[in-house]
């Protein structure tokens, strides 16, 4: 091994003094700036649409009285809907049997419907066949009821 002298002690210290000044600066270095941006997307329009139920067993006459569950069907695969105020109407296939003699009723649970669920009770109610003294309702025997029900 050779003896450092001092020409080469300087050289080396200038050299290793070199590298570290070259070294730091490059750790230093980094650009800087400013801007914005922004991004966008459209939400889903909506929990969809549901199919609603009336669940109720046969067999009125006049002054009777049945219990009717309420259901929905989300045939939704992305999101959950909540079902709202039902409604309720009564229809019948026979002209000479009146709606009118039917009473039915709609009480709303606010029910979340989870997507894909079938048969979920939204609510329930009553229909009623009211019986009327003065008037033969004879034209009702066998009739096929029918409520439709709505929310909104």
């Amino acid at each position: 091994m050779r003896k450092m002298t001092k020409k080469n002690k300087v050289l080396a210290a200038a050299g290793a003094l070199a590298l570290v000044a070259g070294g730091g600066s490059a750790a230093y270095a980094y650009w800087t700036t400013v801007g914005t941006g922004s991004g966008q997307a459209t939400n889903s329009s909506g929990g969809g649409t549901v199919t609603l139920h009336a669940n109720f067993t046969g067999g009125l006459a006049p002054g009777s009285s049945k219990v009717v569950t309420y259901t929905a069907d989300n045939p939704s695969s992305t999101t959950s809907t909540k079902v709202g105020v039902l409604t309720a109407s009564v229809t019948t296939d026979v002209a000479g049997c009146l709606p009118e003699w039917f009473d039915v009723t709609a009480n709303t649970s606010n029910t979340t419907v989870a997507k894909g669920d079938v048969g979920t009770v939204v609510g329930s109610g009553t229909l009623t066949f009211n019986d009327s003294a003065s008037v033969d309702q004879s034209l009702c025997k066998s009739a096929v009821v029918t409520i439709t029900v709505g929310s909104v």
